[in-house]
């Protein structure tokens, strides 16, 4: 969407020249003659900048300043001002405003500062929707298990830390976000910045200048000088997720950055200090990483300060319960539904499961569960999904202990899979579910392993 600029002079000639020009810039661009029809407009519709004269009839740029700083709003301002009215700009700049041109101005200038504030605005909506979506403790964090009571004792001890460097480790989906946030919000940082960044999805190719900034040319489609996330986060917490995905180049830069606790902008000369706790996560073994010559041993030392370990669900099946009620209050509170919990076989089920995606594989279910189930009744075991209903409650994940010479697992999965259909007489529905496994899953083992003979029975048996 374009963003909406209100442009107010008491000029024809310039609100004229404005409008042309940042529509062809590919703006929305709407006009106020003074100051008492800019608020007016503002009143109806806030814009995403103003652009504003500070000598106007009515109602002058300076006290429409006042009113918008009165009313807390939000958006950056451009003010006007007359050749060398220096003074009128500092002015309005202690009152707000965002940036200032100079009369006569060149059109090019204004789309480059209008860039510029709409940026930093971006940035700083991004740092306080990320402050606001972070609670001011653990809330957001359950378990009770003695693993994660372990990740309990060492965030509590970081809370008095000033700036820790902390590598989160653990499989995808455990809430390795939910951590990096929790440092920061119970930290001496608190009240500063929250960046966070994801290193997987990033490009190679733009992932340093969003870290560390860039100075106008220093490539094709830098138009303007850019502040990096080291620089946005300065004095708070940056969160480097998915750090194993960086490049080798990337992080010989980070590792610089890190050691030296200072970094120049790409195309930069200037040295910038860099005042930001930093937290990075992973899923991968960087230890396993570094062997294999994809990431950097020295980097990894200087990450993995203070490690922090985030068990998967599997490990902690004392914890789905808690989890997956908390789960069900807030969707259902979002959904504007009334669900009064779930049902004891319903937690037997999803404990005996082991979810593979962790937590975030168990929230999805519970909003599926809850988009398709009625108000006020519990969720029952027949409303979770069939892989889930299947598995057996108290059944072990692995009753076999493994030989020490190892065993051939395709062989002993097929094996399996004969041993179930012969026991229920070619039965897929029971089989599958002696075995835990859906029906589907089932019959792709029987095409997987050959299983011809039991196949034809089994249609024949159903």
């Amino acid at each position: 969407m374009a963003a909406r600029i209100l442009v107010c002079d008491d000029e024809e000639l310039i609100r004229w020249s404005l409008n042309e020009h940042l529509k062809a810039e590919g703006y929305d661009v709407s006009e106020a003659a003074d100051g008492v029809d800019a608020l007016e407009l503002i009143d109806r519709a806030p814009p995403d900048a103003l652009i504003v004269d500070l000598k106007m009839p009515r109602l002058d740029g300076m006290s429409v300043l006042r009113r918008l700083k009165e009313e807390g709003h939000p958006f950056p301002v451009i003010v006007i001002t007359a050749h060398g009215a220096l003074d009128s700009a500092i002015e309005a700049t202690k009152l707000g405003a965002a940036g200032y041109l100079s009369k006569p101005f060149d059109l090019r200038e204004v789309s480059l500062l209008l860039e510029k504030v709409l940026e930093n605005d971006r940035l700083t909506s991004e740092v306080r929707w990320l402050r606001d979506r972070v609670t001011s403790g653990y809330e957001r964090l359950i378990g009770a298990s003695p693993a994660m009571q372990k990740v309990f004792e060492t965030l509590t001890r970081l809370e008095t830390v000033a700036a820790p460097t902390v590598l989160i480790t653990g499989e995808s989906g455990t809430g390795k976000d939910l951590v990096a946030q929790a440092i920061h919000a119970r930290g001496p940082r608190k009240k500063q910045p929250y960046m966070e960044i994801d290193c997987a999805a990033m490009p190679e190719t733009l992932i340093e200048s969003e870290l560390f900034g860039h100075e106008k040319g220093s490539f094709t489609d830098a138009r303007q000088t850019k502040r990096g996330l080291f620089e946005v986060a300065a004095g708070g917490v940056l969160f480097l997720d998915e750090i194993g995905e960086m490049s080798i180049g990337t992080q010989a830069k980070l590792l610089r950055a890190l050691e030296n606790r200072r970094f120049k902008r790409v195309g930069g000369v200037t040295e910038i200090q860099l005042d930001a706790a930093i937290v990075a996560a992973t899923n991968r073994d960087l230890r396993k990483e570094v062997k294999a010559g994809r990431f950097r041993e020295d980097l990894f030392f200087r990450l993995n300060v203070v490690p922090l370990e985030i068990p998967p669900l599997r490990r902690r099946p004392q914890d789905v319960e808690a989890i997956t009620l908390a789960l069900v209050e807030r969707t259902a509170r979002e959904l504007g539904r009334t669900i009064p919990g779930v049902s004891s076989e319903a937690i037997e089920a999803l404990r005996a499961y082991p979810w593979h995606g962790n937590v975030r594989e168990l929230r999805n279910v519970v909003e599926r569960v809850v988009i398709l189930k009625g108000d006020d009744d519990v969720i029952q075991l027949d409303e979770l999904p069939i892989e889930i209903r299947s598995t057996r409650p108290g059944l072990q994940a692995c009753p076999f202990e493994l030989p020490e010479e190892g065993v051939d697992l395709a062989a002993v999965e097929r094996g399996l899979v004969e041993q179930a259909l012969a026991r229920t007489q070619g039965n897929q529905t029971r089989a599958a579910k002696l075995l835990g496994i859906s029906r589907f899953a089932l019959r792709h083992r029987i095409d997987k392993h050959g299983v011809a003979e039991a196949a034809k029975t089994s249609s024949l048996a159903d």
